[in-house]
């Protein structure tokens, strides 16, 4: 009798202690199965990130591709108005010089080749502008008033077109005076070649330059992404950093100089 009084309790105590276990056992399952849902939705939810990030950089990849074949031509076009002026100037340099002629033949010609430059610089990037045509027009000045002889002026015309050609090949920080509305003030400006400009004025606001019709327009970037762009293209190239890939707001001037 006192086995069997001692053994029922004993066998009840097992029963009650597997049904709180297994009980958690299930939980257990049920707490894996779902997290498990949560990471084969996770995964999911990533692998479509992942195949939009790709289609994305497709994209970005085939618009820089069309921006860069924009602007080697655009540098091109720009090179080969120069190269017109400097070849016909030398032409007809030359053809003077055989036949011998005097100063005043000259004249005409050292003249228009300086407007033809005035025109180019005036419809290309404004780069330093006010201060190239002032140089300009101090020596269509001096070729007129007969205060510089005619080889004299043709050597000072031909060292001014080599610095313009030379503002086509370089990407350079500079600083000038720009326009922003109503207001003037000192900023800084990034060129790249003659193709492109963008600034950057002393409380940290960045934009890019653009041409309306025949006038110039200095434009504050809205947009945080092609603020950081801007702002990444002058750190390396304040760091001496001419080469690259870089990521930049389109800022093509449309139509350059003819």
């Amino acid at each position: 009798m006192s086995y069997r009084r001692t053994g029922l309790p004993l066998a009840a105590a097992v029963m009650f202690l597997c049904l709180p276990l297994a009980e958690v056992r299930a939980q257990e399952v049920d707490t894996l199965a779902a997290q498990l849902i949560a990471l084969r939705a996770e995964v999911e939810g990533l692998n479509s990130e992942l195949v939009i990030a790709r289609e994305e950089n497709r994209t970005a990849m085939a618009g820089l591709s069309t921006q860069k074949a924009e602007l080697d031509t655009a540098l091109a076009r720009q090179q080969l108005t120069l190269r017109q002026i400097r070849g016909n100037l030398d032409e007809r340099l030359q053809l003077a010089s055989q036949a011998g002629v005097a100063t005043d033949v000259l004249k005409p010609v050292l003249l228009d080749a300086v407007d033809r430059l005035n025109t180019a610089i005036t419809r290309g990037i404004p780069f330093k502008r006010e201060e190239r045509l002032a140089g300009l027009k101090e020596l269509r000045d001096q070729i007129e008033t007969d205060k510089l002889a005619a080889p004299r002026a043709a050597n000072r015309l031909w060292a001014f077109l080599e610095d313009e050609f030379r503002l086509t090949r370089d990407n350079a920080i500079q600083r000038q005076t720009i326009r922003l509305g109503d207001e003037a003030m000192l900023a800084d400006v990034a060129k790249i070649g003659t193709v492109m400009m963008f600034f950057r004025t002393d409380d940290r606001r960045f934009g890019t330059v653009r041409r309306s019709g025949s006038e110039w327009q200095f434009v504050v970037a809205d947009d945080e992404a092609e603020r950081k762009r801007i702002a990444a293209l002058f750190d390396a190239l304040n760091k001496q950093i001419r080469q690259g890939f870089f990521e930049l707001p389109n800022a093509l001037i449309a139509g350059g100089a003819q």
